[in-house]
């Protein structure tokens, strides 16, 4: 069975951890499908592409939910959601590209 991409996990966990919350009225709910879904894209960093790259690639994950909130005012929910999810998705791609991610 093929692996899911990190850049399409991290991805997804963005876009889905907000539309979790967003459905269900339950902020916990939505963090905890963004937590997982980064976790699961941080282990698969650090196996594709080293501890520097995972947490650098982790930190631009977190980075990119917290830029979400005030862009978001200025571009809308859903735009800024899927800008900040392409972002990391190709930040991912760019790092781990060479491994076979």
């Amino acid at each position: 069975m093929a692996k899911v991409p990190a850049a399409v996990i991290a991805a997804g966990g963005l876009i889905g951890g907000y539309g979790v919350a967003r459905w269900t009225k339950r902020r916990p709910l939505g963090g905890a499908a963004l937590a997982a879904a980064g976790a699961v894209a941080a282990r698969q960093w650090q196996q594709a592409a080293g501890t520097k790259a995972a947490v650098g690639l982790t930190g631009a994950y977190v980075a990119a939910f917290a830029g979400s909130h005030p862009l978001a005012k200025k571009v809308g929910a859903w735009p800024s959601v899927f800008g900040v999810a392409g972002t990391v998705a190709l930040a991912s791609w760019a790092v781990t590209r060479n491994s076979g991610q």
